[in-house]
């Protein structure tokens, strides 16, 4: 009963057009003042102590470097790279596109940057070789997606503070699946050109390669840096975060000098802003968390999927299916930090490994990034290539499908998600 009228509540503050960080606030306090004796000590505390973990720390610099590579010319010198190696091939254009995305995804942690860095620069591109705007606009849109998947990333990052999960587990995890999507991505991007006849690049000489790689080799020397120095036990995620910030402020103005000083402020004043906004949905997710768990919900729910018999093939099918509905209606944050506590308790009784159920959750929000009404990465396309969000809904289907099917195989297969983490940390 407390459950439902928990959700009833938010559901209407959500429906008056209210954010959902305030939604869920409101929906806290109401709740405790009101059917609780909770004293109003132990809010305020809980809403200090939900954002001092250190893991947190990780996103304001994640966003950071990911504003710094944006804006300096980082993503142009990728797409060149790119175009040298598969632009030949059927739809080359935009098979550099997806290439572009994976490349930038490694630097920059989240999925609407990764759509305004490659979309802006190789979109207009594309219409100029010929592609029609539709075709260009569905490979970026949900090439974009891959920002949340190859690590690093905000999206596991919030995964992990809400379920106490490894973030080095988990962006190790991500590899994989990243790499694999992408290549579906591409080979989805191939069939289409090629049985349309898009237009395909003149093949580049090894020496052109060499070329765009030395350019473009800095912007990649991050991935090494990140990652490597994750891997190898060097820094942790949060500090690996510290360190990408750095060295892309490095990169965009004193090597690649397209970005000049002047425009520093500015690049710190957009990431502080959409940071604060990030952690104010993180503190009242938490504290909706905490009314969760006071209330006994995540450990009820899972007592009564336990007593209805429900397998693990069941369980995944039923939070596939949340996670799409809740995509409609709600950004990925949101939904990683209101669900990942009332679902995770429940997967860890049915034996879920809690790394893979990251994962599968992870891929839940790139395909809800694609689709209407909430789709970032459909907004940012939309305001890119000024095409309105039917329009667009009906380019990136083929490419959702795609994503759908890989959906089902990471769900099923958790062999795809666990080889890497189960070598590295075994």
């Amino acid at each position: 009963m407390n459950a439902a009228i928990i959700f009833i509540l938010l559901l209407a503050l959500m429906l008056t057009g209210m954010p959902i960080s305030i939604s869920l606030g409101l929906t806290v306090l109401t709740f405790l003042f009101t059917m609780t004796e909770v004293p109003i000590e132990s809010v305020a505390l809980k809403l200090f102590t939900g954002i001092e973990k250190f893991e947190i720390m990780a996103i304001p610099f994640f966003i950071l470097a990911g504003n710094f590579l944006t804006h300096g010319g980082v993503a142009r010198r990728m797409i060149n790279f790119a175009a040298s190696m598969v632009g030949h091939w059927h739809g080359g254009l935009a098979l550099a596109g997806v290439m572009a995305c994976a490349l930038f995804a490694a630097v920059s942690g989240s999925s609407p940057a990764t759509v305004v860095a490659i979309g802006s620069i190789i979109l207009p591109a594309m219409v100029k070789q010929g592609y029609p705007k539709g075709f260009g606009a569905g490979v970026i849109t949900t090439s974009g997606a891959l920002g949340i998947l190859i690590p690093p990333s905000i999206v596991m990052v919030m995964y992990s503070v809400s379920t106490n999960t490894s973030v080095g587990q988990l962006f190790m995890a991500g590899v994989i699946p990243g790499l694999l999507l992408a290549f579906f991505l591409g080979l989805t991007t191939w069939f289409l050109a090629k049985k349309h006849n898009y237009p395909r690049m003149p093949k580049a000489s090894w020496a052109e390669r060499w070329a765009a790689f030395r350019k473009s080799a800095w912007g990649l020397l991050l991935i090494v840096i990140v990652m490597g120095g994750i891997y190898s036990g060097m820094f942790t995620p949060t500090e690996a975060a510290a360190v990408s910030a750095v060295y892309a402020f490095v990169v965009a103005v004193f090597v690649y000098k397209d970005m000049t000083l002047k425009k520093v402020p500015k690049v710190l004043l957009d990431s502080a802003a959409m940071s604060a906004m990030l952690l104010y949905i993180i503190t009242n997710a938490v504290l909706f968390s905490f009314l969760m768990t006071s209330e006994n919900i995540p450990q009820a729910m899972a007592g009564w999927i336990m007593d209805k018999g429900f397998g693990v093939i069941t369980f995944l099918l039923v939070v596939n299916i949340l996670l799409l509905l809740a995509g409609n209606v709600m950004e990925p944050s949101s939904i990683v930090l209101i669900m990942a506590p009332i679902l995770f308790p429940v997967a860890m009784k049915l034996g879920i490994d809690p790394v893979h159920f990251g994962i599968i959750m992870v891929v839940n929000m790139e395909v809800g990034m694609c689709h209407p009404p909430v789709g970032l990465n459909l907004y940012v396309a939309s305001g890119i290539t000024k095409m309105g969000i039917t329009e667009l809904t009906v380019a990136v289907l083929p490419w959702l499908m795609t994503m759908i099917g890989f959906l089902v195989l990471i769900t099923y297969v958790p062999q795809i998600t666990m080889w890497l983490p189960n070598l590295i940390y075994k």
